[in-house]
């Protein structure tokens, strides 16, 4: 008999899904209105807001808004009509790229239309079944997709662990002697959960030892390390044994869209080969012509970068000298831990939001183990050494609740009202 398709939806919401009638449109799902920064709303009150990407607060930048209204004025929202290949290819697109590709210092750079898609695309174009990956554990969900349509070999190796990472290479450098095929390893500059760095200066000094090409995913670290911004590459002193470099517009640069950088041949064969843009209306003007304004801004002004490090230096060390964990952060991201269940947990976040005016990500397994509760905060430059006292000072105060049990009591006697 066959079931219908439908019917392990309905039983089962997945580890996530099955939260939904509790967390929707509070935990999960939640409306932040008004102009985006550090002040904003949610559910009627003012908040301030630990959960934005914006890095480098660009996003309300004067000069940035009137590029965005420009470029609407005199394109719209349709143009260019088409994929790239076909109708949709302009002066603008092909500006940007040589912007991007001499600012991370590579050959030649590409357009994507967004970083999810792309680094699927990117994995899928640049191997084959003969061809082995090597990959991190902890990688972002786009790579472990992209991963997934490979339809050869590929090992993962424990995060950032360098015997692993040789244990892998090992035993890839041996499937790819008996199918004739390469080796491509990924990481990530930056890892958006714990906001570590990836070990890319070991890994490039592995290629001594084994013949690997090196994809790196640095959506968090373009524009918030490295002398110029250029990335976790540029910060370790590798930027150029790294082969292919990947990042998206979402993070520093606040818009939509992403861009590969590698070898003018490599790019040469991506173009006709990523089918995540050869079949996509090609990126809009509206956003082409807005990241190379924010671009500009990245690399004329270093005040914009060193503001955002003065507040993530201040958030992170003041968190650590009242005996918070960080972890081993070193970037912007901000992740706190502590102990306790998801019920706690949400408990404390609606106190955060509803008695002291906080807003940040909660994290819970199964991102991480049971029993661990990670507030995951992101600085920016629009913050203020004020707006992080008073977080501190908030922080100290539901660690007390959650330590002597006050939270604990509330989740076993009541369902946290999200109304």
């Amino acid at each position: 008999m066959v079931k219908d398709l439908f019917e392990r939806i309905q039983d089962n919401k997945g580890p996530l899904g099955k939260w939904a009638s509790q967390a929707e449109g509070y935990y999960v799902f939640p409306k932040l209105e008004g102009e985006l920064g550090p002040r904003m709303q949610f559910h009627g009150k003012n908040i301030l807001n630990w959960s934005l990407n914006d890095y480098l607060g660009l996003a309300n930048h004067p000069e940035v808004r009137q590029a965005d209204t420009d470029a609407a004025i005199q394109f719209g929202a349709a143009y260019p009509m088409g994929a790239r290949m076909m109708s949709g290819h302009t002066t603008y697109h092909e500006q940007l790229e040589n912007e991007l590709a001499e600012f991370v210092m590579k050959e030649s750079a590409y357009l994507l239309n967004f970083g999810y898609q792309g680094m699927v695309s990117i994995i899928d174009a640049l191997v084959t079944k003969n061809d082995i990956i090597v990959y991190d554990v902890d990688s972002h969900a786009c790579i472990i997709d992209g991963v997934r349509l490979h339809m050869g070999k590929r090992f993962t190796y424990k995060h950032n662990d360098l015997e692993s990472m040789e244990k892998n290479l090992r035993r890839a450098t041996k499937m790819a002697e008996e199918t004739g095929g390469g080796i491509l390893f990924i990481t990530e500059g930056v890892f958006g959960m714990r906001g570590q760095q990836g070990k890319l200066k070991e890994i490039v000094a592995l290629k001594e030892k084994y013949n690997f090409r090196l994809l790196v995913d640095d959506a968090h670290g373009f524009g918030t390390l490295g002398k110029t911004g250029a990335g976790a590459g540029e910060e370790q002193g590798v930027q150029d044994e790294i082969d292919v470099y990947f990042s998206t517009f979402a993070k520093s640069m606040a818009n939509i869209g992403a861009f590969v950088a590698t070898d003018k041949t490599v790019i040469d064969y991506l173009k006709y080969n990523l089918r995540s843009q050869m079949f996509a209306k090609a990126l809009p003007m509206i956003q082409t012509i807005g990241s190379l304004k924010r671009l500009e801004l990245l690399r004329k002004s270093s005040a914009i970068k060193d503001k955002l490090w003065e507040n993530v230096n201040a958030l992170q060390n003041g968190l650590k000298e009242k005996g918070f964990n960080i972890g081993d952060t070193n970037t912007c991201i901000t992740p706190v831990y502590l102990e306790g269940s998801i019920p706690e947990a949400m408990v404390m976040v609606n106190d955060l939001r509803e008695n002291y005016g906080i807003f940040l990500s909660i994290v819970v397994y199964p991102v991480i183990p049971k029993g661990i509760i990670l507030l995951r905060m992101i600085p920016t430059a629009s913050h203020t050494l004020e707006d992080i006292e008073e977080t501190l000072t908030a922080f100290e105060a539901i660690r007390e609740k959650l330590t002597n049990g006050t939270y604990k009591e509330i989740a076993e006697r009541t369902t946290v009202d999200v109304s």
